[in-house]
């Protein structure tokens, strides 16, 4: 056998580390189209003429991992690690637009036969499928748990076959969406290595799926039933990394790990050339009219391999098979008329309730799945989300056994595929796009845009309330800032690091200021900064070495502390800096280990210290402080958590996105309060906004994932669970305020409205367990009801409501509270006799009296407000004042819900249980009537006494209840409710 030589010549400059380089040719075979994941840009040669340079396309901002032409070469796609997918006109090179972006690198494209639709994926979970007339996504699908490296669509339109990196095959049905078989383990685990990706290919007459082997080899699956058909094992003494057919499907070419190029006469299962080269060959193209091979290594060093199959062979460009001499038609010169819409997957063939309407499968297909039984078939349709069930039948249905045992070992040596770790982010930042300006930071206050120019960048700093926030000057950019953080007292701004000698820089600038010149730099040599964050007087920057770095907001580095792993994300608030890194890496199941940090900047503390609760199979993609301080995080399945002191600490998920979101809406988020989400609403497939027009901001309500209940009142129980979770925050802010000498007022106003909200909850809650029937309940509730009005109003609508029993049980409920209290009370008068200290200040000091109207609430202990803030009418005595301040809050409450008849009833209800205090309820009427109407209607009908009692009941419940006010939020904020 004759040994030819391939002279390559540099298409890209790769650094000493190898790099995935692709390389193709378009249908006339007038162009060569070449790209490296080293490098940003893409390079369109002229074959024929080496020495003209070629066209250079630099659209991307990383590099260039993936690169497809449509069938007629009207249209080139581009993929890349800067996780965006491009479109271009070709051969000119013209932009055309970027279809769709993905979170993660991207690996492989695709076009279909027609060029209508085009499969991308990447180490994202999922495979889009895009529509190229309209850019929008037509299905994506999932099923894979490693990165995808590969997808091929079948020549016939039928289906689309896709690999990933752990060596698992997918078959998927292009017209429902739906997985017809999964192959496990039959090609090599590439692990990390992002030079070598796992490939296959379709045969151009569509019946054969060529896929890497577990023994240095190419394995042949058949089309519709995915048995193996034969092998060819050859000379190659390492696995496989590329495959390319020749354009009539009887010769292959194949490269290795072992920098070999062998050449397949595939009909006769034999190698009939080889080539030897010095770096490893990581993609292949055969030439469309003619007998060449086009091939680029892993350095970015490309050539063409002339005569490749002897001239005594058959010729590799005769007998094209039908299905590629067809018509095809593409994005840029579509025609209606060409289209085959039974076999194009176009995006009728696509819709979600295709599955009746879409055409009956080949006659060949049917034959062939004949031999499968009915069962198996069926479970065909199973939903998208199943896809991972596979049936063991289907996958390999004559492998020999003695092979089957050495792949089994051969797959008990390879290990485990692991995840990536997710990249450091900024909260509130946008992905940058060429020629377009994007967000550096957006936030509850204002916002901070960039747009990038030759030599510079160009920055605007906005606040949303004009009004209040300071005018800041636009600021010119030499650094290239990529992160920054904005709080009402200043911004920072960092870069990474630019090649070697540039390094990492972080800037901070002031609004306010008492002297000039006040802004200031630091500069890092041997790290460069990851997440930046800002407090009420402090900066924070946390670099690649995993150091938390503190500054003043003058400049002075305070503090240097080691973190245990590589950030994630940083966030600050007043006095408090939440930090979110990796505890080590990802599982296999592709969840991310993060923990937080909360350190107290002021007194030098770490506050608390936990793991970071993510959705399986998710990824951070917001993480800040709510308006009230609390540490807020949300991930990329859509949930929402926030932190508390509850249990120790805990996270409580307060937001699902897919129970709000309409179909093809994303959220993304800016902030929330005690009771709102602030985000912009996204439209598929964008999952951020542009910066122009300015985004919306949508108002959506908290909500916990509640379980369906019986009772039918998730929205009052959602409540009660929220006004909860408000109560214990306020009390921790009261604690703290009080330790530090602060003044509690308006948090004790503040909490007594939320007890009180909490409490009409309560009370409807417990009028729909009346109803329901579900007592039990009911009682519970009662314990829960913070003021004593309440509890009567609860004695009052199960006497309404001819439930005697019920109202006997709250009647002890409320009677046992007060025992408790009065007992509590002389408790604490004894202890103060015989306290000297006691007896001391009652000198100085007049007594107040504990006891009041409101009851103790099980969540939150009211303080006693002064004296000299509770003022009803005329001074008086000292005693007065005392019972004043007991009916102060119950008369406030009275005069909110029902003015002076209700302030009225409040002041008899006081003076019944000073009268009898021993049985408060001997003297009220309502409990009293309520028996006899019992005794005399406990043999009639219900009939009309059920009416009545009901618009009775209905009454009560307005009456204690009443109406609440909302309280607005961030009036300046442009916001629609949703």
């Amino acid at each position: 056998m004759k040994i030819k030589s391939v002279k390559l010549r540099e298409a890209h400059e790769v650094s000493s580390n190898a790099s995935f380089c692709s390389i193709l040719w378009d249908l006339p075979a007038h162009h060569l189209v070449t790209a490296s994941s080293s490098q940003p840009s893409i390079s369109i040669h002229d074959p024929l003429l080496h020495s003209s340079p070629p066209r250079v396309l630099r659209h991307h901002r990383d590099g260039v991992t993936a690169l497809a032409i449509s069938p007629n070469s009207t249209c080139l796609a581009s993929g890349s690690i800067d996780h965006s997918v491009k479109l271009y006109k070709f051969p000119g090179g013209e932009f055309e637009t970027n279809i769709t972006r993905f979170t993660l690198p991207i690996r492989a494209l695709s076009f279909n036969k027609s060029g209508s639709m085009l499969a991308a994926a990447g180490d994202d979970e999922g495979i889009k499928l895009i529509n190229t007339i309209d850019g929008s996504i037509a299905r994506v699908l999932k099923g894979h748990r490693g990165p995808v490296t590969g997808l091929a669509f079948d020549p016939n339109g039928e289906y689309l076959a896709s690999i990933d990196s752990i060596g698992t095959i997918i078959y998927w049905e292009l017209q429902s969406g739906r997985t017809l078989y999964t192959l496990n383990g039959v090609a090599p685990d590439t692990g990390s290595d992002t030079s070598v990706l796992n490939v296959l290919s379709w045969s151009p007459d569509g019946e054969t799926l060529a896929v890497p082997g577990m023994k240095n080899d190419i394995v042949m699956y058949d089309r519709d039933t995915a048995e193996k058909l034969f092998t060819l094992r050859g000379d190659h003494t390492q696995p496989i990394c590329f495959m390319s057919w020749s354009p009539n499907g009887r010769y292959m070419a194949t490269s290795s790990l072992d920098k070999q190029v062998l050449i397949w006469d595939v009909k006769r299962k034999q190698d009939i050339d080889r080539q030897k080269f010095d770096e490893r060959i990581c993609c292949m193209a055969w030439k469309p009219i003619g007998n060449a091979l086009a091939v680029i290594d892993v350095m970015g060093k490309y050539g063409v391999w002339e005569s490749v199959v002897p001239s005594s062979m058959k010729s590799p460009t005769e007998d094209i098979p039908n299905s590629q001499t067809r018509n095809s038609n593409g994005l840029l010169f579509f025609d209606e008329e060409d289209q085959d819409l039974s076999m194009s997957g176009s995006l009728s063939d696509l819709g979600e309730d295709s599955h009746g309407e879409s055409e009956p499968p080949s006659r060949k297909r049917l034959r062939k799945q004949s031999v499968i039984d009915d069962d198996q078939h069926e479970d065909v349709y199973d939903e998208l989300n199943l896809v991972r069930k596979t049936e063991p039948q289907r996958k390999v249905p004559r492998v020999n056994k003695e092979n089957s045992d050495k792949e089994k070992d051969a797959l008990k040596a390879m290990t485990a595929f692991r995840p990536k770790m997710q990249e450091a982010f900024q909260p509130g930042s946008t992905p940058p796009q060429p020629g377009k300006r994007h967000f550096l930071c957006y936030n509850m206050l204002g916002s901070i845009t960039t747009i990038k120019h030759d030599e510079y960048s160009h920055i605007e700093i906005d606040f949303h309330d004009t009004s209040t926030g300071p005018r800041v000057p636009p600021m010119t950019d030499h650094y290239g800032f990529t992160m920054a953080s904005l709080n009402e007292n200043g911004s920072v701004f960092a870069n990474p690091c630019k090649g070697e000698k540039n390094m990492s820089t972080l800037m901070y600038r002031p609004f306010r200021s008492w002297a000039n010149n006040s802004e200031w730099y630091m500069r890092f040599e041997g790290e460069e900064v990851k997440a930046v964050a800002l407090g009420s007087t402090w900066v924070a920057a946390v670099t690649s070495l995993n150091f938390l770095r503190i500054f003043t907001n003058g400049g002075l580095q305070k503090h240097i502390l080691s973190l245990n792993g590589p950030v994630v994300t940083a966030a600050g608030f007043s006095n408090e800096l939440a930090i979110v890194t990796h505890v080590s890496d990802c599982l296999p199941s592709n969840e991310q280990m993060v923990e937080f940090t909360l350190f107290n900047i002021f007194k030098g503390t770490q506050v608390f210290k936990g793991r970071l609760p993510l959705t399986p199979g998710s990824y951070l993609t917001w993480f800040g402080f709510s308006e009230e301080g609390q540490i807020t995080s949300y991930d990329s399945k859509g949930i929402l958590r926030v932190f508390t002191s509850l249990y120790g600490g805990t996270w409580l998920p307060l937001f699902s996105a897919s129970k709000e979101r309409k179909s093809g809406e994303n959220y993304w988020v800016v902030g929330l309060n005690a009771s709102k989400l602030f985000c912009v609403v996204c439209k598929n497939p964008d999952t951020f906004p542009q910066v122009l027009p300015k985004p919306v901001l949508t108002l959506l309500n908290l909500s916990f994932p509640l379980a369906s209940s019986d009772l039918g009142e998730e929205a009052l129980e959602n409540e009660f669970m929220l006004n909860n979770l408000n109560l214990s925050q306020i009390q921790n802010r009261i604690e703290v305020t009080a330790v530090e000498g602060l003044d509690t007022s308006s948090l004790d106003d503040e909490a007594f409205d939320i007890e009180a909200a909490q409490d009409r909850c309560i009370f409807r809650l417990i009028a729909s367990c009346c109803n329901s029937d579900k007592l039990v309940r009911a009682v519970e509730l009662v314990k829960l009801l913070s003021i004593e009005k309440s509890v009567r109003g609860a004695i009052q609508l199960a006497t309404a409501l001819k439930l005697p029993i019920l109202a006997e049980r709250f009647n002890d409920i409320l009677e046992e509270r007060l025992r408790n209290k009065a007992e509590a009370s002389n408790t604490t008068a004894l202890s103060s006799k015989h306290d000297p200290a006691t007896k001391r200040s009652e000198i100085s000091e007049p007594i107040v009296s504990l006891s009041s109207a409101k009851l103790s609430a099980p969540l939150f202990t009211k303080k006693v407000k002064s004296l000299d803030r509770v003022k009803f009418g005329k001074q008086k005595t000292d005693s007065d004042q005392t019972t004043n301040l007991e009916d102060s809050k119950e008369v406030k409450d009275a005069e909110k819900n029902g003015g002076s008849s209700h302030v009225c009833s409040v002041k008899e209800v006081k003076n019944l249980e000073t009268r009898c205090p021993s049985n408060p309820f001997s003297k009220l009427p309502n409990i009293q009537e309520g028996k006899k109407v019992e005794e005399a209607t406990r043999s009639q009908s219900e009939g009309p006494s059920n009416k009545s009692s009901n618009e009775e009941a209905k009454k009560v419940v307005g009456e204690v209840t009443g109406k609440q006010c909302q309280r607005p939020s961030n009036p300046f904020l442009k916001c629609t409710v949703k």
